[in-house]
């Protein structure tokens, strides 16, 4: 029986639950997930290299070897599992090389963004208890050496500093990894399997529900456990031949969460800095993308200059609309509204296709069928009209706290507006305010240092349902719409609860 027949289409829900799709053994750790694709297609690609000569494949065995051999070196330099290590550093190869490492070494890897002020990095560093810091260039080196010295609890610390690069002066990965030829498979293992599930994998420095910025303990299991439900829930995106180019920071969970499913799905991952990205996609050509409202502004806004004047802007503005409409139509169908897209209505969009549409795809590389948003809430305007060239945008939600994805929308059931249904393994619940509320294989072990009974700790209730901060509404399907922001609410004198400001003003930057 469907949501409609037992609520009808416009009764609102006040939870919904999607049941896990996969498991693991509560001994293993995300390290399992690269054990397991290595062994199961090792000369498969399964990233992507970026150098001067191009795109270089870099096989699931090798990538595995080159891991090993950097685990070994932090061992033989004296990293004990839980070792806290930061990561200072833009997107790239040598960052999943570096985090899996740490993971290997049974390590806890720290992401810091390299945009981050010298007081940030210090503050970060110094909280987390970081034990070494691995940093993308020699530039950012001496701006961790600067942040070291001039805070109190860092200057008289020892913490060693190595540049994520082959070559080079000072410290560098082949310098670290060469020591590590003295460390035994057995010990290396040891270290490997110390964590379970239950251990926390990576903190990640978030505002939080409370403001100030606190490590979220992210675990292994969250990581694990989503990335195994996600490979199964999003076949048609993270299946074979699935290729994405990473250019969102790796700093941030939402990256890093798809990251790890793609290892596990075994999706050819390459990673782009925001200045090549036009360039990268033409030569890396995606399957689906990763990306933030602004990106998708800046396509369509592109588009549009380039077909600023005369009868081309005429053309383009009939092929938004159309597209638009195409969508909308796709939308009233699988709501039970309508019977999709008409027959005027599908060759007006096949003359589009060839005068535009295929012009936009080609701009992605070609063969994009998928884009997943994240960030902050895009327009349905622009989602409409996404979908409508045929690249199909997929709004998620989440928080650092939910490892990023704890709901989604998927190529099979999208509705646009919404943030999706519960992902595997996950349960949405609407408080008697309206709040959000979330439980389930994402949700954080809790913020570093969290005193009980304070407001941190009081987030993650004791009923395993972490308060969002964020307002929503479940539809009748089970669909979650994201209105506001507790703290955004005024009460009123007749005792009316109102969100002041356009909905935009009112979402969080750490929702998906």
């Amino acid at each position: 029986m469907s949501a409609q027949d037992v609520h009808g289409t416009d009764s609102p829900r006040r939870e919904e639950a999607t049941d896990a799709v996969a498991g693991l053994d509560p001994s293993v750790n995300v390290t399992d997930l690269l054990l397991e694709r290595a062994a199961s297609a090792p000369d498969a690609e399964l990233f992507a290299r970026r150098t001067d000569a191009g795109w270089t494949a870099v096989t699931a065995a090798e990538f595995l070897d080159q891991v090993r051999a950097l685990a070994r070196g932090l061992i033989a330099s004296g990293l004990d599992t839980g070792g806290r290590v930061a990561i200072v550093s833009a997107s790239s190869y040598e960052w999943a090389l570096v985090d899996f490492a740490v993971w290997f070494a049974g390590g806890v890897p720290v992401p810091v963004y390299e945009t981050s002020s010298a007081s940030q990095i210090a503050s970060i560093l110094a909280d987390s208890g970081a034990r070494r810091v691995f940093v993308q260039d020699a530039d950012l080196a001496r701006r961790v050496e600067d942040a070291v010295h001039g805070h109190p609890q860092l200057a008289d610390t020892l913490l060693p500093i190595t540049v994520m690069a082959d070559d080079g002066e000072g410290a560098t990965l082949r310098s670290l990894a060469g020591p590590g030829l003295g460390v035994s498979e057995a010990e290396l293992e040891r270290h490997r399997t110390a964590a379970g599930l239950d251990a926390v994998a990576t903190l990640v420095y978030t505002s939080g529900t409370t403001g100030r910025p606190k490590g979220c303990e992210v675990t292994h299991g969250n990581l694990a456990l989503l990335a195994v439900n996600l490979r199964a829930h999003l076949p048609s995106v993270v299946g074979p031949g699935a290729r994405t180019l990473m250019f969102l920071p790796l700093a941030h969970v939402l990256a890093r969460a798809v990251q790890v499913t793609c290892v596990a799905a075994g999706v050819v991952v390459g990673h782009s800095r925001q200045a090549d990205l036009a360039a990268d996609l033409g030569t890396f050509c995606p399957t689906f993308l990763l990306a933030v409202p602004r990106v998708f502004e800046k396509v369509y806004a592109g588009a549009h200059a380039r077909a600023s004047h005369g009868l081309r802007a005429a053309v383009f503005e009939r092929a938004a609309r159309t597209a638009r409409e195409y969508s909308q139509a796709l939308d009233d169908a699988a709501s039970g509204l309508g019977d999709g897209p008409g027959r005027r209505l599908r060759v007006r969009h096949a003359v589009f296709d060839r005068l535009v549409y295929g012009q936009l795809r080609a701009a992605f590389g070609g063969r994009l069928t998928t884009i997943v948003s994240g960030a902050s809430a895009l327009s349905p305007a622009l989602a409409h009209f996404f979908r409508g060239v045929g690249l199909t945008v997929l709004e998620g939600y989440g928080l650092t706290e939910t490892t990023a994805p704890c709901t989604v929308n998927t190529p099979e059931a999208t509705r646009v507006g919404t943030v999706g249904r519960p992902v595997p393994g996950t349960a949405i619940r609407i408080s008697d305010s309206g709040e959000v509320l979330v439980k389930g294989i994402g949700v954080a072990a809790g913020y570093r240092g969290a005193a009980p009974g304070s407001p941190e700790s009081q987030a993650f209730g004791p009923d395993g349902f972490l308060a969002t901060g964020d307002l929503g509404q479940l539809d009748a399907d089970g669909y979650l719409r994201i209105t506001g922001r507790v703290k955004d609410i005024l009460v009123t004198a007749g005792g009316k609860n109102v969100v002041p400001g356009p909905l935009e003003e009112a979402l969080r930057e750490s929702e998906l």
